[in-house]
């Protein structure tokens, strides 16, 4: 995807974590499950998205710097933090 402009998706998030953590993400930087990040699919790399949580209310933004997930039926993972 060369652009996120306008770009809007609803489904299901999850996490990663300890099992990447110190590993390089496809952008090539070292994964820090502590930090404000995730994987999606096709968004461009360094992308900030805002992810809502339908349930509570509540949102995060996070910088899109690894491809993923890899679990059928989510849209987006995120770092633990």
């Amino acid at each position: 995807m060369d652009s996120s402009k306008g770009y809007v998706e609803e489904g299901i998030a999850s996490w990663y974590g300890t099992k990447f953590h110190g590993r390089r993400t496809s952008s090539g930087e070292t994964y820090d499950m502590y930090a404000m990040t995730a994987a999606h699919k096709t968004l461009p790399f360094n992308t900030v998205v805002k992810v809502n949580n339908l349930d509570n209310g509540k949102s995060v933004q996070v910088r899109i710097n690894d491809r993923g997930p890899f679990i059928e039926g989510r849209i987006i993972d995120l770092s633990y933090k």
